[in-house]
C-alpha cells in the first residue's frame, strides 16, 4: 500500500515534477526500497531530494516517538497490574521475577532511549539560542590561543635527547596476531583515539554523497535555503586535506604525510598525559596538536550540530574556537541527521569504519551516480610500479636492519614475509630487488592474469594475505615506516654529521644511496623556477614511503579470483613497469551497503540507460526486483524549447557514419566542415561541438585549416579549442564567454564562439553551457570506448560470462554501447539549465537513427527528437529556432550578460558555469 504526504515543505511553489520526485522519493524511502532517480540538471533535484528525504524522516521519529510512548505507557501498566496481582496471589517469588523482568527491562530502555533524545533536543535548543555562551568561549579560546604561542616558543629553546628515546615511535610494539584484542592497546594512536566520553550513540539518519567537495558545498547551501535549515543536524565530511587548520600539517602537503603527522601528534598527546607528573630526563619537546582538546572538540561538535555550515564554514569556526573540524566533523556523526560526504569515505569499508559511519538501518542517497560502477572499481583498484617496489622493498630492509634488536620475533616473521612478497611481484615484472630499477632491463609486453594464477607465478601462494593484511592494519607498519624514511633519509642527505659516522648512519647510508641515484638520474642540467618547484615535489615523492600503496595492493590480493584480474605491464625498464589490479565486479563492495541500509537511493540528472545499474551493481549484489523502484522525470522547460536533431546526412547528401574505419575520409571531414558552416549561419551565441578523441580533433582541425574550412569557420564564430592542461580550462572558458558577449553587442560580421571539445574531456562534464553560452551543441559521431583495451575486454568477457543475455545481445556488448550513450548523455545536457533556457542538440551519425541507441537517450530529449534522412529539413527546423533565439537576445540586457562567468568550481577537471539567471 502507498504511503506518502498531501505537502512538501519547500522554499517556492515548486514544480509538478518535483511534487512528484519527492513524493515518489518519500514511497521509497518508506518502504525500504533501492531507488533509481533522474532528474535532469535544472529542474530543483538537489532541492526534491533535501525536501523529500528530511520530511520522511521527520514523520519516521514522529511515528518513533509516538510508538515508544505507546509501548512506555503499556509497560508502566503491566508493571503495576502485575505488582497488584503479586499482593493478593501472591505467586512463587522466582517465577514472579522471571515474568516481570523483560517488562521492567523494556520500561527501562525506553526511559533512558526518551532521557537521551530529551537532553539531546535541549542541549541543540540552547545552542541554538544561547549567544552568550558562544562570545564566552571564543574569549576563553582567545586565551588559549596566546598561551599556545608562548608554548611554541619555549619549545624552540629545547635539545634534542638520546637517539634512541626519540626512536620509540617508529619501532612496531610486540604483536600476537592470534589474539588481537590483546594487541590492540598496544600500539600507538589510532583513527579512534577519541577520547571515550565525546563518543554518542546514533541516531536514524539519512547519508548524503557525491562526487567532490565543490558538489558537496552546493548541497549543504541547497539546504541552507530550504525551510529545514533552523531544524536539521548536518554535519559535512572530508579528509584532513580539507579539514585541517594546523599549518604545520597542512604545509606537508601530500594526504599521508598529513595523516602520518597528525597522528604521531596525537600520539604524543596520549604519551603526554601519562607521563603528567613523571620526573624524566629534558627530552626534546615532541609537537601535539592544540587543536584536539576534548572541551573544544565538544565545543565544535555541539556548534556543528546546531548550525549547518559548508567546510568554509567549518574551517573558520575551527579556527575561531581554536578546535579541529576533522574531528569535531567526525564525533558529530552520532547525532547528525544529515551527514554530507565524499563518495570514497562512503564506498570504501575500511575508510568508512574509519570515518565512524555506521550503515545499519540507516538511508543512504548517492548523487551524481551515473558513473557509479566506474567509480567503486576505480576506488578499490591498485596499482604499483618497478620503482615503488624496489623502493619499498629497500626503505623495509634497512628498518629491519635498524631496529632488529628492539623487534619482537612475530614481527620480524611478518616483516620478512612482506618482503617475501614484494620480491615476488618484482621477480613477475622481470627484475629483481636490491639493484637499481632504472638500471634493469625486462621484456615488454602485457599480460592479464587471474589472481590464484598472479600468485603462483609470483611464487606467493603460501603466504597467508589475509593475516597480513590484518598485521598492516594493526601494527600501523606503513606509517612507522613512512616515520622512520622521512627522519632518516628525506632527500637523501643525511641528518647526522659526515665527519663521525655512527651506528644510525652506517644503517640508513644505504636507503640514502638508493635514493639519491633515483634523484640524479636525471642528469644535472640547469634547471628553470618551475622545474625547480617540480623537482621538490618529486623529492617529496621519492622520500615518501610507497608502503602504504603496498598494503593497498595487498588487500586488493584478499578479493575473490573471479572478482579480479591482475595486469602486468613490461616496459622494457624496471622502474617503467607495473602491475595493476582491475575489479571487475563492483557489486561484491556495494553489496555491504545495500544490505544493511534501510533504502537506499541512487540519484543523477542522466542516469539513462539504467539497465547496466540493475545488472552489474543491484542484481549481482544479490537484490530482488521488488526491492528496485525506478523514477524518471522529464524537464521544466516547454517542448519547443528544445530541438534534438538526428542527422544521417549532411548538405552534400554525404552518408554519416563517423565510425573508426571511416571518419578520417576527407570527404566525412569535409561534409563535417560544411555542417558546422550551415550551423554558425543560423545559431548566434555559442555553439559546443564533442569529438570522439583528441586524436580525431586534433586530425579534423588539421584537414581543416588545410582545406579552408577552418578560416570560413571563423569567419562566423570565434574558434576556441579544449586545452591540453586542466589549469587552462578556465582561462578558455572566461575567454569564450567574454567572446559570446561582446558580439551580442557588437551585432557585427561575427555572432559568437564556437567550442571544439571531446566526450569525457574536461569540458564534456561538470560544465554548464547555459543561455547564450550554449545554444547548439553538436556530436560528431559516437565515442564508442577502445574496444583493444585489454582491460577492456577482460571486463566484457567477465560480464558475458556472468550476466544473462537480454534482447539477442551480450552483456559486454551492452557495456560498450551503455558506455557510449552514457558519455553522450553527459555532453548534450551541458546546454539546457533552468527553465528559461533552450538549445538545439545536433547529433551528426546515422546510428543514432537506430531505435536500441534512441531508447538510451533521457526521455525528456528523446520525446522530442527527431531522425532526417537529408539535410534540409533540418536546417529548416534550425531557421526556425533562430527568430526565438535573436528575439530573446534583444530583450536581454547588456547588465544581465555582464553576469555571465566561468569560476572553477569542482576540482581540476571540472568546472562550473554561472548563467544570467544564477543558475
Amino acid at each position: 500500500m502507498e504511503s506518502g504526504r498531501d505537502h512538501f515543505p519547500f522554499p517556492y511553489q515548486p514544480y509538478t515534477i518535483q511534487e512528484q520526485f519527492m513524493q515518489a522519493l518519500y514511497n521509497a524511502l518508506d518502504q525500504g526500497k533501492v531507488g533509481i532517480f533522474e532528474s535532469p540538471t535544472g529542474t530543483g533535484k538537489s532541492l526534491s531530494l533535501i525536501c523529500g528525504a528530511l520530511s520522511w524522516l521527520t514523520d519516521y521519529e514522529e511515528k518513533r516517538r509516538q510508538q515508544k510512548a505507546a509501548l512506555l505507557q503499556e509497560g508502566e501498566a503491566a508493571l503495576s497490574t502485575s505488582a497488584a496481582q503479586s499482593s493478593s496471589a501472591e505467586p512463587d517469588w522466582i517465577t514472579d521475577f522471571v515474568q516481570k523482568k523483560a517488562e521492567r527491562d523494556l520500561v527501562s530502555k525506553l526511559k533512558e532511549e526518551e532521557l537521551k533524545r530529551k537532553k539531546r533536543e535541549e542541549r541543540l535548543e540552547m545552542i541554538r539560542n544561547n549567544v552568550q555562551l558562544k562570545f564566552a568561549m571564543k574569549r576563553k579560546n582567545c586565551e588559549d590561543e596566546e598561551a599556545f604561542k608562548l608554548l611554541q616558543l619555549s619549545k624552540e629553546e629545547q635539545t634534542e635527547s638520546e637517539q634512541d628515546r626519540e626512536d620509540e615511535d617508529l619501532v612496531v610494539p610486540e604483536y600476537e596476531s592470534d589474539d588481537e584484542s590483546k594487541t590492540r592497546n598496544r600500539f600507538s594512536a589510532t583513527e579512534d583515539d577519541i577520547d571515550d566520553e565525546l563518543v554518542e550513540e546514533h541516531v536514524t539518519k539519512i547519508y548524503y554523497c557525491s562526487r567532490t567537495h565543490s558538489q558537496l558545498t552546493q548541497f549543504v547551501h541547497e539546504v541552507q535555503k530550504s525551510p529545514f535549515s533552523s531544524e536539521i543536524s548536518l554535519v559535512t565530511l572530508g579528509s584532513r586535506q580539507n579539514l585541517c587548520i594546523n599549518e604545520e600539517v597542512r604545509q606537508l602537503g601530500s594526504v599521508q604525510r598529513m595523516n602520518d603527522r597528525c597522528l604521531e601528534m596525537q600520539k604524543n598527546k596520549h604519551e603526554k598525559q601519562h607521563e603528567d607528573g613523571v620526573k624524566r630526563k629534558r627530552s626534546a619537546a615532541k609537537s601535539v596538536c592544540p587543536y584536539i582538546k576534548a572541551s573544544a572538540l565538544q565545543q565544535m561538535r555541539d556548534d556543528i550540530l546546531g548550525t549547518v555550515h559548508d567546510i568554509e564554514q567549518l574551517l573558520k569556526l575551527g579556527k575561531e574556537t581554536l578546535s579541529c573540524p576533522y574531528y569535531s566533523s567526525r564525533l558529530a556523526v552520532p547525532a547528525a541527521q544529515l551527514v554530507v560526504l565524499p563518495y570514497q569515505i562512503l564506498l570504501h569499508e575500511a575508510t568508512r569504519r574509519a570515518a565512524g559511519v555506521q550503515l545499519k538501518d540507516q538511508v543512504v542517497i548517492i548523487d551524481e551516480a551515473h558513473n557509479l560502477s566506474d567509480t567503486l572499481s576505480c576506488i578499490h583498484s591498485a596499482e604499483l610500479t618497478g620503482a615503488q617496489l624496489c623502493r619499498a622493498h629497500s626503505q623495509l630492509t634497512q628498518y629491519a636492519d635498524r631496529y632488529k634488536s628492539r623487534l619482537k620475533a612475530k614481527n620480524l616473521m611478518y616483516i620478512k614475509q612482506i618482503l617475501f612478497v614484494i620480491e615476488g611481484l618484482v621477480r613477475v615484472l622481470g627484475g629483481k630487488v636490491g639493484q637499481n630499477p632504472q638500471n634493469q632491463t625486462t621484456p615488454t609486453g602485457s599480460e592479464m592474469l587471474t589472481i590464484n594464477n598472479f600468485l603462483f607465478e609470483a611464487q606467493i601462494d603460501n603466504i597467508n594475505l589475509f593475516k597480513l593484511q590484518r598485521y598492516f592494519e594493526k601494527s600501523m607498519i606503513s606509517r612507522k615506516l613512512g616515520g622512520f624514511v622521512e627522519k632518516y633519509a628525506g632527500s637523501g642527505v643525511s641528518l647526522h654529521s659526515q665527519s663521525a659516522p655512527n651506528k644510525e648512519n652506517r644503517c640508513t647510508e644505504g636507503l640514502q644511496r638508493y635514493l639519491q641515484t633515483l634523484q640524479n638520474s636525471q642528469g644535472t642540467m640547469p634547471v628553470t623556477p618551475g622545474e625547480q618547484q617540480g623537482s621538490t615535489e618529486a623529492e617529496r615523492v621519492l622520500s615518501a614511503s610507497p608502503m602504504m600503496q603496498m598494503e593497498g595492493f595487498f588487500m586488493a590480493l584478499t578479493n575473490s579470483n573471479t572478482d579480479g584480474r591482475l595486469v602486468v605491464h613490461r616496459q622494457g625498464t624496471l622502474s617503467e613497469c607495473s602491475i595493476k589490479f582491475l575489479l571487475l565486479n563492483p557489486a561484491v563492495h556495494f553489496a555491504q551497503v545495500l544490505k544493511e541500509c534501510r533504502a537506499v537511493i541512487i540519484a543523477g540528472g542522466t542516469m539513462q540507460p539504467v539497465s547496466d545499474f540493475k545488472q552489474e551493481l543491484l542484481f549481482a549484489a544479490g537484490v530482488r526486483e521488488e526491492r528496485i523502484t525506478e523514477f524518471s522525470c522529464g524537464h521544466v522547460i516547454p517542448p519547443e524549447n528544445i530541438l534534438p536533431l538526428v542527422l544521417c546526412s549532411g548538405p552534400s547528401g554525404q552518408e554519416l557514419d563517423f565510425t573508426f574505419q571511416n571518419r578520417g575520409s576527407p570527404r566525412m571531414m569535409d561534409e563535417m566542415g560544411r555542417i558546422l558552416s550551415n550551423i554558425c549561419n543560423v545559431v548566434p551565441g555559442g555553439i559546443v561541438c564533442f569529438f570522439p578523441s583528441y586524436e580525431y580533433l586534433r586530425r579534423i582541425i588539421s584537414h581543416w585549416e588545410t582545406s579552408g574550412a577552418l578560416t570560413r569557420l571563423a569567419n562566423k564564430k570565434k574558434i576556441f579549442q579544449e586545452p591540453k592542461k586542466a589549469s587552462q580550462v578556465e582561462q578558455v572558458l572566461s575567454e569564450f564567454s567574454r567572446c559570446i558577449q561582446r558580439c551580442a553587442v557588437d551585432r557585427g560580421e561575427l555572432t559568437g564562439s564556437m567550442l571544439l571539445s571531446v566526450v569525457g574531456g574536461k569540458m564534456s562534464e561538470g560544465i554548464n553551457f547555459s543561455d547564450d553560452l550554449g545554444r547548439c551543441v553538436v556530436m560528431v559521431g559516437m565515442p564508442y570506448p577502445n574496444i583493444k583495451s585489454p582491460e577492456l575486454q577482460e571486463k566484457m568477457s567477465y560480464l558475458d560470462k556472468h550476466l544473462p543475455h537480454t534482447g539477442g545481445r551480450s552483456p559486454g556488448q551492452a557495456l560498450i554501447e551503455n558506455l557510449c550513450m552514457k558519455a553522450v548523455n553527459q555532453s548534450i545536457g551541458r546546454a539546457i539549465r533552468h527553465r528559461g533556457d533552450y538549445s538545439t542538440m545536433v547529433l551528426c551519425d546515422k546510428r543514432y537513427s537506430r531505435p536500441t541507441t534512441l531508447s538510451k537517450l533521457p526521455l525528456w530529449i528523446k520525446e522530442r527528437t527527431s531522425t532526417h534522412t537529408t539535410f534540409g529539413p533540418a536546417f529548416a527546423a534550425l531557421r526556425k529556432v533562430r527568430s526565438k533565439l535573436s528575439q530573446s537576445l534583444h530583450t536581454q540586457t547588456l547588465n544581465e550578460l555582464t553576469q555571465c562567468s566561468f569560476p572553477v568550481l569542482l576540482g581540476e577537471e571540472e568546472a562550473s558555469v554561472v548563467s544570467t539567471d544564477g543558475s
